[in-house]
């Protein structure tokens, strides 16, 4: 693969984090990483982030650039039988969006090839106060299968300028981590933020009231039906045609996603991302996410906004994928950053 060809796949595929998060102390998450061994694989991440990128104070190290919105989730009752779960339980509940762009340049064109995948954020406001969050994107599959590999491959790509000889440091870590070309390419252009598919490349565990254990990964699709754009269509839009498009859309009527969970079967690996599941296994729909509005002021809300893939609920919880620790950690460098 040539280095400009494994660059378009890297920029497609750099889907770490679709909002950066809270500075938490690293011994209360979960997972089993020792803290400062975590501490400092995330900081190099996002130095290595910084460096491809650039550093713009206030904004995350990725997916910089976001629109924030509101809405609701009302639960179908196939979700309660699987997990106990509030948040399948009840009534529809409140809740915060943020779509957002790739990369960690606030100003970049909505239709770069660059700006893929685009990212999905969601904040689900519980009825005993409490909060769960849900952070996708639109891959299918994670190019990488831990935080370190992640780092490594920033790195990489800092290293692999258009004067490095080959074979690059990226050409290089292509040859053994075959899945981070390939993953980038899952991701394209929509129409509409509302428009596209959105999958969570971790996987995570429904409990129900019995004590079963299922493993399972989201996937949040259009109701409307998924809008992709040609790569060239997609250049030829508006630099801001996504952000500033889905406000005014949401004021004719809501965008409407069906929130699914594709579950596991015995065998199924739920500790590598890079390696999706078969098209075949059971999906169950969770409910319905309905986006009505965009907030009045957006570059506003977006700061104050944590969402962490680790903020769950009783009923749901973190698999024994290490690339949910290492989003952690990663977020709360990137917040401590942006917040100084």
């Amino acid at each position: 693969m040539t280095h400009r060809g494994f660059a378009r796949a890297l920029a497609l595929g750099l889907a770490f984090g679709t909002a950066l998060g809270a500075a938490w102390s690293g011994a209360f998450w979960p997972g089993g990483l020792r803290a400062q061994e975590a501490a400092t694989t995330a900081e190099q991440t996002v130095d290595a982030m910084n460096a491809l990128f650039g550093k713009h104070p206030g904004f995350r190290a990725n997916h910089a650039k976001g629109v924030v919105a509101e809405g609701s989730f009302t639960p179908s009752p196939e979700g309660a039988k699987l997990s106990t779960a509030s948040v399948f339980a009840g009534p529809a509940v409140p809740v915060t969006v943020r779509f957002s762009d790739a990369t960690g340049v606030p100003t970049i064109p909505d239709g770069s090839v660059q700006a893929n995948p685009h990212g999905l954020a969601v904040k689900f406001k519980l009825a005993d106060g409490s909060e769960m969050d849900v952070v996708v994107n639109a891959l299918k599959f994670f190019p990488v299968a831990t935080g370190e590999e992640f780092r490594d491959l920033l790195i990489a790509a800092g290293k692999s300028g258009p004067d490095a000889p080959h074979p690059t440091p990226l050409e290089t870590f292509a040859q053994s981590h075959p899945a981070a070309a390939a993953a980038g390419g899952t991701a394209r252009s929509p129409t509409s933020f509302a428009r596209q598919t959105y999958n969570g490349v971790n996987a995570f565990v429904f409990v129900d009231k019995d004590g079963k254990r299922q493993p399972f990964r989201y996937r949040f699709v259009p109701v409307q039906g998924e809008e992709i754009l040609s790569e060239d269509e997609a250049k030829a839009r508006a630099p801001n045609y996504l952000t500033e498009e889905i406000g005014p859309r949401l004021a004719k009527g809501p965008a409407e996603f069906r929130v699914l969970a594709q579950l596991a079967q015995d065998g199924d690996p739920t500790s590598d991302a890079t390696k999706p599941w078969p098209d075949d296994r059971r999906t169950v729909d969770l409910g319905t996410l309905t986006v009505t509005k965009a907030v009045p002021d957006s570059a506003s809300a977006e700061k104050a906004l944590l969402f962490m893939p680790n903020a769950l609920t009783d009923g749901i919880e973190v698999s024994d994928d290490p690339l949910i620790d290492a989003r952690v950690q990663a977020y709360a460098v990137s917040f401590g950053r942006r917040t100084q």
